[in-house]
């Protein structure tokens, strides 16, 4: 850190073990960080900080063309089709389509990802989440690619499982699915 920098952090933090995780759009924001940091020119911003790994979670891509998990998913889940396009129509540039490089990180002007260096990546989904196949379709095709990508899924889970009943079983076992990704530096199980 820097003269303004925390010290507490730079005495107690190992930045040579970095890991990213996000949430829903969080998760949308790690797989960006992903992509810069996984270029020669995002390396060099980070400077001695090396990051490990990357976790997902229930990661919110889109897409113009309906998935199966959304068009199946029924009006009364946590996030269902009006609201998952309520949150597009907010968060997109105006006249932008759900294809756009924010939200489809394989649409048609989304940045090519064969050429990016990956660090391991933890994609969790929920059975029962929206957006369930728009993560299995982005860690398959990355897979194909030869990157480090492992998926976690929670069968019969919505979206966002873990914060609407954080003292289930299956919160439980996501919170051990975490810890091993994260002690093993990245190994999927």
């Amino acid at each position: 850190a820097g003269p303004a920098g925390d010290t507490w952090l730079t005495e107690a933090a190992d930045f040579t073990r970095v890991f990213i995780s996000g949430d829903s759009a969080g998760g949308t924001i790690a797989h960006n960080l992903a992509v810069r940091f996984g270029s020669a020119a995002g390396r060099s911003e980070l400077g001695n900080v090396r990051v490990r790994g990357y976790v997902q979670l229930m990661p919110f891509f889109g897409g113009t063309e309906r998935t199966r998990s959304e068009a199946e998913c029924p009006d009364d889940a946590f996030l269902n089709r009006p609201l998952n396009d309520r949150y597009w129509r907010l968060s997109l540039p105006p006249g932008a389509t759900v294809d756009h490089p924010a939200s489809n990180p394989f649409g048609p002007d989304s940045p090519a990802l064969e050429a990016v260096e990956l660090a391991p990546t933890l994609v969790v989904v929920g059975g029962r989440d929206i957006l369930r196949d728009r993560a299995v379709d982005y860690a398959a095709r990355l897979r194909a690619m030869g990157k480090p990508v492992g998926v976690r899924e929670f069968e019969g889970q919505q979206h966002g499982f873990f914060t609407i009943d954080p003292w289930s079983d299956a919160s439980a076992e996501l919170m051990r699915a975490l810890k091993r990704f994260i002690h093993t530096d990245g190994r999927f199980d």
